[in-house]
């Protein structure tokens, strides 16, 4: 049985401004997002090559997420990290899954302090 493996590229703590959620004021004002992206790839060849083209840029990674992030409205988290992951997967055939935690720190809710999020993680579908 083959062990499935583990590593994987790490985009944290990215900050967004946008206008994600279910009140208009949040269409309209916006605020922003925290995101976390893990993918889930063999970086074996990248470790033993040390080439850019054996593993994807976390450049390449971060426009793809900011670009899906910012692309359309949505009023759920859920909807919007989803999105996010589809176009992953759509663009990076190499990524076999990805974990997504997004947060809204500033949610329309009396809170003194903490943030709200959700946490998603898909498999590619042929895996």
């Amino acid at each position: 049985m083959k062990k499935q493996n583990d590593d994987s590229i790490i985009l944290q703590d990215l900050v967004f401004y946008g206008y994600h959620g279910v009140m208009p004021e949040e269409n309209k004002v916006g605020c922003r997002f925290s995101i976390n992206v893990i993918c889930g790839l063999d970086l074996s060849k990248a470790a033993n090559s040390d080439e850019l083209d054996d593993t994807i840029s976390y450049e390449l990674l971060f426009n793809s997420v900011r670009d899906a992030f910012a692309e359309k409205q949505f009023k759920l988290l859920e909807a919007v990290a989803q999105h996010i992951i589809d176009r992953l997967f759509a663009t990076y055939p190499q990524i076999n899954w990805v974990k997504i935690k997004l947060f809204k720190p500033e949610a329309p809710i009396p809170v003194a302090t903490g943030q709200f999020g959700v946490k998603l993680y898909r498999e590619r579908d042929n895996v």
